[in-house]
């Protein structure tokens, strides 16, 4: 099933079984995050946090592009006010909260906001040609949707300081190097290779995929004695779920299991 958002800016594919395919769809300005294409995406991510027929998503922009950044036409005569009253980290925290794994499919550009929003993802499959980068410096702004913080964290401060300092490009094989994609394929293989891997996820205990993705992101502000605590007891809470059993007696039974999500 294919549903249509909006102006069209948004495209979700329900089709595959526990896993939903979210692509941006405005070619015609290089799938720029405009407001209304952060609102539909804000509006599809809360709607499939709650969704219980859907495991894993995939968001992706295509085989040409994933998202040249920010629509800078609306910021072009936008003064501060302004700007504090849109609330956009609304719009991104449906994205970062989402409690279900998310798989972003790159190809193509992933710039300024682009690369913000693939690092909202748990997982980022990168095509060969795809390009990532935070230029905001050469337009006399700065990262304004996480590229100061998500990326430290995924690359490190040296890394980090290049790539916002000087709106460096970074390709995929090096944007894999320093550890801000998780795989690479060629470029045809992007899409397909994000899809199997989401229905490999959607096919795990789902229960313990959110504790997984909760702890770890919640354990990034928090001392490692806290963090650790945060993993025992959730390790501890799942021993009373029935996907627990349920594995640990497939495996015994040397039978594949069937997670319920419970």
């Amino acid at each position: 099933m294919n549903t249509n958002l909006g102006n069209n800016f948004l495209e979700v594919d329900l089709s595959i079984p526990k896993v939903a395919l979210v692509q941006i769809n405005r070619p015609d300005a290089m799938n720029a995050l405009n407001g209304e294409v952060r609102r539909q995406l804000a509006q599809v991510f809360t709607e499939l946090s709650f969704n219980d027929d859907v495991n894993a998503i995939v968001l992706t922009g295509g085989t040409k592009v994933f998202a040249a950044g920010a629509d800078l036409k609306e910021m072009a005569t936008a003064g501060s006010t302004e700007m504090l009253l849109r609330h956009t980290e609304r719009y991104w925290n449906a994205i970062a909260q989402c409690p279900k794994p998310v798989i972003a499919a790159v190809n193509g550009y992933a710039l300024g906001g682009g690369c913000e929003l693939a690092m909202h993802a748990d997982i980022i499959i990168a095509g060969k040609g795809a390009i990532f980068g935070q230029p905001e410096i050469k337009v006399g702004l700065m990262p304004g949707a996480g590229g100061t913080q998500r990326l430290f964290r995924a690359v490190g401060k040296f890394h980090a300081m290049r790539m916002i300092m000087t709106g460096v490009m970074v390709p995929a094989e090096e944007a894999y190097l320093i550890g801000l994609v998780s795989q690479v394929t060629e470029d045809e293989d992007t899409i397909p290779t994000a899809l199997k891997m989401a229905q490999s996820l959607a096919k795990m205990p789902p229960i313990a995929l959110q504790q997984i993705k909760e702890v770890a992101l919640m354990s990034e502000d928090v001392p490692l004695n806290a963090g650790l605590t945060l993993e025992r007891k959730s390790f501890q809470l799942l021993f009373s779920t029935e996907d627990k059993n349920e594995g640990i007696n497939a495996f015994i039974e040397k039978r594949k299991p069937t997670y319920q999500g419970k």
